[in-house]
């Protein structure tokens, strides 16, 4: 609590965090590839395998077009859990900066920031790769969050190009609880999904976000 009293920097993971949802397992249900999909989100949640295996194995099942992922939004809008968008503005008014990093997909992402009023600069998350005719070609595995200790490596790269003090991970799986260090402090969340070994690990944990938004809703302790 003291620490994100006065964190000049917060990042959240996105699924089953600022939504309440897993992404890539909405994106699989529309396909019809839900089962096989949630069993390898499932591990990578709860860190019984590599992220980068998981998330490969993941895309080979759906091999989503840049088309099926837009009408998958369009037809399933990404849900927010409750009382983040408070939270998010709360910070963004005492002048704290969030980011969002997560090992799910941009292209899924950026609609939930414009939302949060997020800037998309603010985005560390994982890019699906197509052909010229839309049709998926890939991942880019350049960008942090592509691999096992990617959420560490995102924040380090944060935590450098913005000079802050003081710098919180919030998020619900194995991947978020490895972002301390570099983040001070590392808040779990279980509002979608409790996961004993994130709870075991965070510095503090809670289900909802309400205790958090009264912390932020005053000005930033020294």
């Amino acid at each position: 609590m003291e620490m994100l009293a006065k964190a000049d920097a917060v990042c959240f993971d996105v699924d089953s965090t600022v939504i309440d949802e897993e992404g890539i397992d909405v994106l699989a249900d529309t396909l019809g590839k839900g089962p096989e999909v949630a069993a390898w989100t499932a591990k990578a949640m709860g860190g019984n395998v590599k992220f980068e295996d998981a998330l490969a194995a993941r895309l080979e099942i759906i091999t989503p077009s840049r088309k099926q992922i837009s009408d998958c939004l369009e037809q399933h809008p990404l849900r927010l859990s409750p009382g983040v968008d408070t939270l998010v503005t709360k910070l963004q008014q005492r002048g704290t900066d969030v980011y969002l990093v997560s090992g799910g997909f941009r292209l899924m992402i950026e609609p939930v920031a414009e939302e949060l009023g997020v800037n998309v600069k603010n985005i560390y998350a994982n890019t699906i790769l197509f052909d010229d005719d839309g049709e998926y070609a890939g991942f880019d595995s350049d960008e942090p969050t592509s691999a096992d200790q990617g959420k560490p490596k995102a924040l380090g790269q944060i935590k450098e190009a913005g000079g802050y003090e003081t710098m919180i991970m919030v998020g619900d799986g194995a991947t978020d609880a490895q972002a301390k260090p570099p983040a001070d402090a590392f808040i779990g969340y279980g509002g979608v999904v409790r996961r004993d070994a994130v709870a075991a690990k965070a510095d503090w944990f809670v289900t909802d976000f309400e205790t958090m938004i009264d912390i932020a809703s005053k000005e930033k302790s020294k």
